[in-house]
């Protein structure tokens, strides 16, 4: 049997889209660090308050301009409410729920992340630009959701 010339041309570049997308989608897991969380940390909802390092949240400086914010998610809160960090500060977010699940979006950067109860979820965001950066749950959460946000104030 034997394929017209366009009916080639066509198999080989859906091929060629196919091949692409997945290096492209490799690259981006594997290089770049941008894969879905592994849900490999996991953690007791009903202890969150007595489990490390929850039980004692806020911002830590874990190396020269390197810091870690340790977070819990809770019915249309964040603890620590309020967060300080120094400009250039390349910032890992440790985070769980406690009760439902949350969304963490930071606005006016990349950085967006879903935290299931019973999980531990991570992302990192380097903030190069002073002022005040707004975080919002996304993810419905219950009747007062829209009240759910929090400031990271960058000096």
């Amino acid at each position: 049997m034997r394929m017209n010339r366009y009916e080639e041309i066509w198999l080989i570049l859906s091929v060629g889209v196919l091949v692409l997308s997945m290096v492209v989608t490799g690259y981006q897991t594997f290089a770049q660090g941008m894969g879905p969380p592994s849900e490999m940390e996991t953690i007791d909802p009903q202890k969150v308050d007595e489990t490390e390092p929850f039980d004692n949240p806020g911002v830590f400086e874990v190396g020269e301009n390197e810091y870690e914010v340790v977070m819990t998610l809770q019915a249309f809160s964040f603890t620590p409410s309020d967060i300080e960090l120094p400009v250039g500060a390349e910032v890992t977010f440790t985070m769980t729920s406690k009760d439902v699940i949350h969304g963490f979006q930071i606005a006016g950067t990349n950085a967006n992340a879903m935290v299931v109860p019973g999980h531990i979820q991570t992302i990192t965001e380097t903030f190069d630009e002073p002022g005040e950066y707004l975080v919002l749950c996304n993810e419905y959460c219950g009747a007062a959701h829209e009240m759910m946000s929090t400031t990271i104030t960058v000096k």
